[in-house]
């Protein structure tokens, strides 16, 4: 409900060259997710995306502090890039539902603040709907996670609708600063989580 919600409200800002050389990655990437799911510690992935994810925020903190590296116009990584990082994007995505920190990797392309936005909800929307498969084949469905999702939609709608209205009335300049904080919080949490359930386990 809440990728309709957003997909719906950002649908005329979006970048479609960024989503034709993403979305092919994802595939490859939720696939290749859905194929070592039974093998690969959960606990180790989640451990590599939080050490990707806060080595790409201290390039980001270190290359403007010690060269003023600020970029003015919009760019476009290369087409390889964009699968590669898309790949992993849909891989921990789907193993750990976290594919902000591959993503905003290939993101920070100096996009126009709706256009980013735009761009990463439909992506992510549309890698919930590559999820589908491989979650109903694992069998993460049943009538008790169904009937959790049922009670917390409200909720759910609500916190969406309040994102939407804050994140278009929050500077350009602000909201990259916001997005890279995320990305560091996320990062450490994975790195404690991780760490966590290998020394327990």
């Amino acid at each position: 409900m809440q990728d309709v919600i957003s997909c719906w409200a950002y649908r005329r800002e979006w970048s479609a060259w960024n989503l034709k050389v993403l979305l092919p990655g994802s595939i490859v990437g939720v696939g290749a997710a859905w194929l070592f799911a039974s093998y690969v510690p959960n606990a180790y992935v989640e451990i590599a995306v939080g050490v990707t994810g806060i080595c790409f925020v201290l390039y980001i903190f270190f290359a403007r502090l010690l060269f003023a590296y600020r970029p003015t116009e919009p760019h476009k990584p290369s087409a390889a890039a964009g699968m590669f990082w898309g790949s992993l994007a849909g891989f921990t995505s789907t193993i750990i539902q976290v594919g902000a920190p591959p993503y905003q990797i290939y993101i920070p392309q100096r996009l126009d603040k709706l256009t980013l936005i735009g761009t990463t909800i439909i992506f992510f929307a549309l890698v919930n709907v590559m999820k589908l498969v491989p979650y109903f084949a694992l069998g993460q469905f049943s009538p008790r996670t169904l009937a959790t999702s049922l009670v917390l939609l409200p909720l759910a709608i609500a916190t969406n609708f309040l994102g939407l209205w804050l994140a278009r009335r929050t500077p350009t300049e602000l909201f990259y600063k916001i997005a890279y904080l995320l990305v560091l919080v996320i990062s450490l949490a994975l790195i404690w989580q991780g760490t966590s359930m290998i020394l327990t386990s």
